[in-house]
């Protein structure tokens, strides 16, 4: 099993982990120019849901609703819906893949140490780490060194 901070993202499509990369990319050079608006950026980045949570939830919301239809509505064959869901999260515990991971993938959904990747690259640009190098253009230089 890969490590547990690139397991999803070497898992993922190339060209979505390279999107969502870029899209990082884009926010720290906005914020490079517009320093005013880091912290409420900050505020965001801290209630942004990784993919994790994202999936944990999932799993949870469609085994209850199995469960719940099943018991409820006297229909068995929904407890399949419960056994699907603990499967998906069995195997992406296990291997840190699986179909609902590369939906939410596709979706936009970034891991912890993508999102805490952004959150240190802005709290450079803000000045927290004073002593950081700044070669090749500060937001490039601050987003290499949080990687």
């Amino acid at each position: 099993m890969p490590p547990r901070r690139n397991r999803v993202t070497d898992d993922s499509e190339r060209t979505i982990s390279a999107r969502i990369r870029r899209d990082t990319d884009l926010r720290i050079q906005y914020f490079d120019n517009h320093r005013g608006e880091i912290d409420q950026r900050l505020d965001e980045l801290a209630e942004e849901w990784d993919i994790e949570r994202a999936c944990q939830a999932n799993g949870a919301a469609l085994a209850m609703a199995g469960a719940a239809i099943a018991v409820l509505g006297g229909r068995r064959r929904w407890v399949v819906l419960s056994a699907l869901a603990s499967g998906f999260l069995f195997q992406h515990a296990m291997q840190g893949r699986s179909a609902p991971v590369a939906a939410l993938r596709r979706l936009g959904f970034r891991t912890a140490a993508e999102i805490e990747d952004e959150r240190r690259t802005l709290m450079a640009l803000r000045g927290d780490f004073a002593d950081l190098p700044h070669r090749g253009g500060r937001s490039r230089t601050t987003l290499r060194v949080a990687r």
